[in-house]
Order: C-alpha cells, then structure tokens, then sequence
C-alpha cells in the first residue's frame, strides 16, 4: 500500500508515555491465492507515540487502500507495522490482525517493534 497516504499530527504531550489504541472493524483485501475471495479481518493498532500520532482519517484511507491487494494475512500485518513504523517512528507499537475464519482455519498475526 502507499504509505504516503499517511499523515501524523503532533503529540503535544510527548513527554508522557501513553497508549493509543486503534481498532478497524472491517478491514479487507484480496486472497493471492483465489483474488475473488476476499479476505476479512479486525486489525488493532496500539502504540506509545514519540513526538507524533497518526492522522485518524489518513488511516482509515490507507486501510481501505488494502481491498483491492492481493496479499497473505502474514505480510499484510507486518506491512502495515513497517509503514507505521517509518511514518511515526513511536516508542513502541503492536498490530495485530485477527483473521476471519476461512476453510476452517483462523489466522491471528501479530506483530511488534521494537
């Protein structure tokens, strides 16, 4: 996805260590392996800011950027850290996307830095 979709705003209490959690309910894209099945999944994002927080609605357009993509549940969560990551660079962050069931498998990846 283009990470240049993602805008930050100032954390004006930087000083602090506190969470932010974001949690995006209907998160979808395309299965490489069959890309007319969709897949769908909840993604949570939790993280300690630095000196910046992530523009809410940036987010969401970057997220929705992902349906038309063909990528596996694995690298679709690691690539949404690594570009939150390079875009925040916060004290500590967690995604994790919990996977619809399909053919009787649920997928949960999560992943953090550092």
């Amino acid at each position: 996805m283009d990470k240049e979709l993602l805008k930050t705003i100032p954390n004006k209490d930087a000083y602090r260590d506190y969470r932010v959690h974001i949690e995006i309910p209907e998160f979808t894209c395309l299965c490489p392996d069959r890309p007319d099945q969709p897949d769908f999944a909840e993604i949570t994002i939790t993280y300690i800011p630095d000196r910046s927080l992530i523009e809410l609605k940036s987010l969401k357009y970057y997220m929705v950027a992902y349906r038309d993509k063909e990528i596996y549940h694995e690298a679709a969560t690691n690539r949404i850290l690594n570009d939150l990551v390079e875009v925040l660079q916060p004290r500590h962050i967690t995604v994790k996307g919990d996977w619809n069931i399909r053919g009787g498998i649920k997928t949960i990846v999560e992943v953090e830095h550092p």
